[in-house]
């Protein structure tokens, strides 16, 4: 199933449902009795067993599905109730690019997982702008990155326990600001910019995946593909890093873990190769769908 934030003709946001069955529609919420102000409602109001329960493509009527190409996409989860939980460094290439890119702010072999937080005012959705925040750097990056949903508060959770914790899964890009990044030797302010976290173009429900995912993941910049690799490749898994974050902490429904990029990034070329305004940006990872946005 996937979970679609897209606005109506009276510019609301609304929840859509689709089906890979039936590829390229959805439905609204509505259809199958649902109501929620957003899809942070839809998390902490329903299990994903629930969902699983009482939404299905049997019940999905012709004379309600909407063309995906006919409405504009919002993220999934357009404000996020928290700020985004990202990992560092965890795919072993882009370590070693990152620390050719700056010895100082990137540590090739970092035993521990390595974690930051992302803020977040307003996720963008698919087709929306990339600031380059031309007063702020001139050192905009794109990264590809699978996103996991939790469904559930998590606190101690084992390992082995961790999939159940699982909501599911999107994709966002992890806009980063490299010099601000390194210059203030964080990346904090760097990677929480306005419009820096697209997010999309949906949730796609953990039982449709399965566990852990070995998904394709791939960015694209004005159709030249730029990253392409496997989230079987993560150096820190996800039922670790659930094990782990929950131990020291409460991860709350609809907490969003970024599980981090591949190599491909733009500070791994030389020289490096970051976002000129116009450049069209694509963030794909596999099952899921490919997140497309401009640099303006």
């Amino acid at each position: 199933m996937k979970l679609y934030t897209y606005q109506s003709s009276d510019k609301t946001n609304r929840i859509g449902i689709g089906f890979s069955e039936k590829p390229g529609y959805l439905w609204p919420a509505e259809s199958f009795g649902l109501s929620f102000s957003d899809m942070n409602d839809l998390i902490t109001s329903l299990t994903l067993p629930e969902l699983l329960r009482t939404v299905s493509i049997e019940n999905a009527s012709d004379t309600e599905a909407i063309n995906l190409n006919r409405i504009r996409l919002m993220a999934p989860i357009p404000h996020p109730s928290q700020d985004i939980l990202c990992l560092g460094i965890n795919y072993a290439a882009h370590a070693e690019e990152s620390a050719r890119f700056h010895k100082d702010a990137f540590i090739v072999n970092q035993e521990k997982a390595v974690y930051f937080s992302k803020r977040v005012h307003t996720a963008s959705g698919y087709g929306d702008p990339i600031p380059l925040h031309e007063n702020l750097t001139d050192s905009v990056d794109y990264e590809a990155e699978l996103a996991v949903v939790l469904g559930k508060d998590a606190k101690n959770v084992t390992a082995a326990d961790a999939s159940d914790y699982i909501f599911g899964y999107t994709v966002i890009n992890d806009v980063s600001a490299r010099d601000l990044q390194t210059d203030h030797k964080q990346w904090y302010f760097g990677k929480s910019l306005d419009g820096f976290t697209p997010m999309g173009p949906c949730i796609v429900t953990a039982d449709a995946i399965a566990f852990p995912p070995v998904l394709d993941i791939c960015s694209r910049v004005n159709g030249e593909v730029r990253q392409n690799s496997s989230t079987g490749l993560l150096i820190h898994s996800i039922d670790a890093i659930i094990a782990e974050l929950s131990a020291g902490m409460t991860l709350k429904a609809g907490t969003i873990i970024a599980t981090g990029t591949p190599a491909g990034a733009g500070m791994g070329f030389t020289p490096p190769r970051f976002l000129k305004k116009g450049d069209v940006v694509e963030c794909k990872v596999e099952n899921i769908g490919i997140l497309r946005n401009v640099a303006e």
